[in-house]
């Protein structure tokens, strides 16, 4: 699986290193023209504004939106693919939401089907405001969704990349099959 990790700014190396680690054939996108090819796409966290900046600047932001594989969000991500930035996702994200980075947090999380717990690493993080019907709750933390998917969107309120865990990463690769098989 080739996956693309976008690579304007903010965490991904530590998700090009943790797909690496699974096995995927990884790609660091800061060009419209790299997105070809890819059976996937990580939008990793960072600071959401300068990401929608500098996705204009190098017309990313239409290219994104416009990606037909899965994509994957953390954090800075999960902001851009909101309704009030890209809009490929029905939800509004509060950024910050969980406190400013001396209120940076870690917890273990339900994930859906996993007795294990998750660990989130949480830092300046979002929040779900609101989401569509058809937005599914993967993981909570204390009764609020943190990791949700909608078709072949998948986002995240914290950095899974930050751990040893790979659950998370895995689950997006396996989206990422699924979406490859049928269009074979």
């Amino acid at each position: 699986m080739r996956i693309g990790v976008l690579a304007l700014q903010g965490n991904f190396r530590e998700h090009a290193a943790m797909l690496r680690r699974l096995g995927a054939d990884v790609v660091e996108v800061r060009k419209r023209e790299q997105l070809e090819g890819l059976d996937g796409l990580v939008v990793p966290g960072g600071e959401s504004t300068t990401f929608m900046r500098l996705m204009r600047l190098y017309g990313l932001d239409e290219a994104v939106r416009s990606f037909g594989g899965p994509v994957f969000g953390t954090c800075a991500g999960m902001i851009v693919l909101d309704r009030g930035h890209l809009g490929v996702m029905d939800l509004d994200v509060d950024r910050n939401a969980y406190g400013r980075q001396v209120a940076s947090f870690e917890a273990d999380l339900h994930l859906a089907g996993d007795e294990e717990p998750l660990r989130g690493v949480f830092i300046r993080a979002p929040r779900v405001r609101d989401r569509g019907a058809d937005v599914e709750v993967v993981a909570e933390l204390d009764g609020e969704p943190v990791l949700l998917r909608q078709g072949r969107f998948l986002v995240a309120s914290f950095h899974p990349e930050l751990t040893e865990d790979t659950r998370v990463h895995e689950l997006f690769l396996e989206q990422v099959g699924e979406a490859t098989s049928v269009r074979a």
